[in-house]
């Protein structure tokens, strides 16, 4: 038997755990009728009538009070103004992120109400104003999240003294002014987040006390000033986020001492100076970039014994020097190679290893020259390679159709040259999605069979309502770009989208007819054949391309009439068809009515809108600007022969004594812009006789 004392406590025990005080419910219930949104499912339970410790959704109690509060994503439309803080006074857990808050976050949160609370998350809301100074009297927080909300004014100093805080992201706000030196006396934090804010001033050395510290995020941000020295002495730090600000000065040697280091963004900042020789000695590098910054010297060929490293972005700085030959033996862990747009120059490594997993290759705008080696054959998980604006010369590398995995090949504005020859098998290319040969010196006829292996270009991606980009999938620490020209204009993709499909062969010598299967590749959006020598009809099968929105064909030797089937595509919004030998009526309707005449100039048989008002048999020539005849005084001997012409032709049509008659007479009389136009219109009447004659001549 259970002596009755022993079932008294236990009966009060249960007691106290399942049931919240009557005050802590009502205030919550008063706080629910603040609530825009009274229908919200998930928070039915929240009645008079039921008990908040059992049955309250993201209610849990300890010895009957309310001590954690979790309605993560509940599609709260409300504000803080009236949540009881100061009823619900042994909370230890609060989380209403993901939620419409709105208003300003009451300061009333302090030692006197919340004595236990260790973590309180208000992440993903519409909260604003200024981070009350009262959070730094949480002395038992831990974990302060405030995250993708509109605060704004600057960190609080108070923050610093939360001595036991483990986590701390304020990141993606609209804070100002400078990083508090306090924020270096929390020692026991893991996590400092406060990026993407409006943060200016210099990074404090402060910061390099945080021993503990494992994960910073200060970029995108107004910092200025060099890297303090003092985060040597961040032993722990794993992952650092410094891109994105206005940062200066050297790379401090005291980074080497960071053995523990994996993820390194230092990108577009205005560093200068070399890449530390003593990186190699952080054995576990994972990614490191340094992308858009002013470093000069060589690439240290040490780089190459960092065995762990995934991810090498020096993109756009001043590097100088040759490739190390060494990188084409990184291949068992080097993903991304990108050290485009540099000042790097002789030729690219010659042995990349089998087995390599380099995924994406973008050595552009840098002064590289010699052929392309064939050893890129053995990257066979290779999707970008992008070796445009170099000195590379040699013929088209046949041998990249071998690549299984690769969607955009760019060896734009190099000295490439001769006929482009393919190999036998169809099944190569077949991922290909952009490829850009323009400006080298390549020959020869469009060969059909190029254009038969890109069965990518020949299919049309399903409609996702997320944009899909070309890339390793969850890949967070790099973007696959590369330029290319589109609508007359060069653009760089930081991103590319899978739906982005272009061919550009402009500027070569191809020759020939264009082979009507470009047509079969329906995913275009893009087509460049332009400044070659191509000749013969434009294909009535480019009326095929219904997503297509650039189409440049100008300055060949193309004749015959404009297709009207490409008068049927919806999505065109550029042509250039200029400098041709195109003749007859240019097809109206959808978008050629949108086009200038800077679309068909330099085809002098073209007609209809815009380079004159009709076509056919509803042809009218363009008035001459010069027809406004002034009076006899201001005549010149010009005007008076133009006239005379007129009336000649009149008399042609009408007789000649009769002409030459109203010349004597329109010119005694001094009448000769009536004589204009009567000639005019005579002129008029004839050419559409003439017309109809023909007409009726034909059927």
């Amino acid at each position: 038997m259970i002596p009755k004392i022993v079932q008294f406590l236990i009966l009060l025990y249960l007691f106290t755990v399942t049931f919240a005080s009557k005050e802590e419910e009502i205030a919550l219930l008063k706080w629910k009728a603040t609530f825009k949104n009274q229908t919200n499912s998930l928070l039915a339970s929240w009645t008079q009538s039921s008990n908040a410790c059992r049955d309250w959704y993201g209610v849990m109690c300890l010895n009957g009070r309310v001590s954690k509060l979790d309605i993560q994503g509940a599609r709260v439309i409300s504000t803080l103004y009236d949540f009881p803080f100061s009823t619900l006074l042994f909370l230890e857990y609060v989380d209403l992120s993901v939620n419409n808050l709105s208003g300003t976050i009451p300061p009333e949160i302090e030692i006197g109400y919340l004595r236990s609370l260790s973590q309180l998350v208000l992440a993903k809301n519409s909260l604003s104003g200024a981070i009350p100074a009262s959070l730094g009297n949480l002395i038992s927080l831990s974990n302060l999240y405030l995250y993708q909300n509109n605060l704004s004014g600057s960190i609080p100093e108070e923050i610093g003294y939360l001595k036991t805080l483990s986590y701390l992201d304020l990141s993606t706000n609209f804070l100002s002014g400078s990083i508090p030196t306090s924020l270096g006396n929390l020692n026991e934090l893991y996590l400092l987040s406060l990026y993407a804010n409006n943060l200016s001033g210099s990074i404090p050395s402060e910061l390099g006390n945080i021993g503990r510290l494992v994960t910073m995020f200060l970029s995108v941000n107004k910092l200025i000033g060099s890297i303090p020295a003092s985060f040597g002495k961040l032993i722990n730090l794993q992952w650092m986020y410094l891109h994105s600000n206005n940062l200066t000065e050297k790379i401090p040697s005291s980074f080497c001492n960071l053995m523990k280091l994996e993820v390194v963004y230092l990108g577009r900042n205005n560093l200068r100076g070399e890449i530390p020789q003593c990186l190699v000695n952080i054995s576990g590098l994972e990614v490191l970039k340094i992308e858009y910054n002013n470093l000069g010297e060589d690439i240290p060929s040490s780089i190459c014994n960092l065995t762990s490293l995934r991810i090498l972005d020096l993109g756009r700085n001043n590097l100088k020097g040759a490739i190390p030959q060494c990188f084409g033996s990184m291949g068992g862990h080097l993903e991304v190679l990108d050290i485009h747009q540099n000042n790097l120059y002789g030729t690219l490594p010659e042995t990349f290893s089998n087995g390599s997993v380099l995924r994406s290759l973008d050595l552009h705008d840098n002064e590289l020259e010699g052929k392309i080696p064939r050893s890129l054959a053995n990257c066979k998980e290779l999707e970008l390679l992008d070796l445009g604006y170099n000195h590379l010369n040699g013929t088209f590398p046949m041998w990249l159709e071998t690549l299984p995995k690769l969607k955009v090949l760019s060896l734009r504005s190099n000295k490439l040259q001769g006929a482009i020859r393919t190999l036998s098998d169809e099944n190569m290319f077949s991922e290909l999605r952009i490829i850009d040969l323009s400006y080298n010196a390549f020959t020869g006829n469009l060969l059909t069979s190029l254009f038969q292996k890109l069965k990518a270009m020949r299919k049309i991606d399903k409609p996702s309502k997320v944009p899909t980009y070309l890339g390793k999938f969850g890949e967070r620490d790099y973007n696959d770009s590369v330029t290319i020209s589109t609508k007359g204009l060069d653009l760089e993709l930081d991103r590319i989208l899978t739906i982005y499909v272009t061919i550009d062969l402009s500027s070569n010598n191809f020759e020939g007819y264009i082979p009507s299967n470009l047509g079969d590749l329906i995913a275009l959006r893009g087509l460049n054949l332009s400044h070659n020598r191509l000749q013969g009809n434009i294909p009535t099968s480019l009326g095929n391309l219904s997503f297509v929105e650039s189409l440049d064909l100008s300055f060949n030797q193309l004749s015959g009439e404009i297709p009207q089937q490409l008068a049927a595509l919806p999505s065109l919004s550029f042509l250039n068809l200029s400098h041709n030998h195109l003749q007859g009526c240019i097809p109206q309707g959808h978008q050629f009515g949108t086009f200038q005449n800077n679309s068909y100039e330099g085809n002098d048989g073209l007609q209809g809108f815009p380079v004159s008002k009709g076509c056919g048999s509803n042809w009218t020539p363009e008035k001459n600007n010069n027809s406004d005849y002034e009076s006899d005084d201001e005549e010149s001997n010009s005007e008076f022969l133009n006239d005379f012409w007129k009336a000649a032709l009149m008399g042609y049509g009408s007789g000649l004594c009769i002409g030459v008659s109203i010349i004597y007479i329109m010119i005694s009389t001094g009448n000769m812009k009536r004589l204009a136009r009567i000639i005019e219109g005579l002129e008029y009447k004839i050419i559409m006789r003439q017309r109809k004659r023909q007409q009726s001549q034909r059927h």
